[in-house]
């Protein structure tokens, strides 16, 4: 039977690796690749980032403190300002506030997994994931999670071909819709990342 801590950190991760809020971080790859193409581009990202996953997984917070010489309340804060700013950009201009951030051209795997396959929000995520669970828990919830990512986006982009010509108008404000709503979620993870990183840091202060 699952455990409970396992349960909890499998959907944190299926909740930061939101397919839908993907699926328009990356709506010029999907207009712009074949299928085959883009399957292939999601995979080679989701094997990357799984493998950054589980090497945080394993090596904890003490990885910033003995590796990086930082704190990791330092990286929480940061990562949820930097997901704050993304959201509140999504929420305020809609999808097309996302459509700059990966640069003019596709970049392969590694321009596609950032930031939001692999970014602030995945890596604290793992290193809780880490911390809650034995390491071939985490190994399974990681890689369930990244699974589920992309086989959900790669669906989304056959969807998204098959209906295109047809429907793209409607397609284009319910995209824009979702985007604003999955913002929401997304700003309020970010803003618990924050609060989180302060209360690590003033519990430092203060032992």
């Amino acid at each position: 039977m699952l455990s409970q801590p396992l349960i909890d950190s499998t959907i944190l991760l299926l909740v930061l690796l939101n397919p839908f809020l993907l699926c328009i971080y990356l709506l010029d790859l999907i207009q712009g690749l074949d299928l085959k193409s883009f399957a292939r581009t999601m995979t080679r990202a989701g094997l990357m980032s799984a493998a950054v996953y589980f090497g945080f997984a394993v090596a904890g917070d003490r990885l910033f403190t003995y590796a990086f010489k930082v704190r990791y309340e330092s990286f929480l804060i940061f990562g949820g300002v930097v997901f704050l700013l993304v959201s509140i950009r999504l929420v305020m201009i809609g999808s097309s506030a996302l459509k700059g951030l990966r640069g003019d051209a596709p970049q392969g795997a590694e321009g596609t997994a950032l930031p939001f396959m692999l970014g602030p929000g995945t890596i604290s995520a793992a290193i809780v994931t880490g911390s809650r669970v034995s390491i071939p828990e985490a190994a399974g919830a990681i890689g369930f999670s990244v699974l589920v990512c992309v086989v959900s986006i790669i669906f989304l982009k056959w969807l998204h071909d098959l209906i295109r010509k047809r429907y793209e108008p409607i397609m284009e404000r319910y995209l824009d819709t979702i985007g604003r709503i999955m913002a929401l979620l997304t700003g309020t993870i970010a803003v618990d990342m924050i609060l989180s990183g302060l209360g690590k840091w003033m519990e430092s202060v203060q032992g």
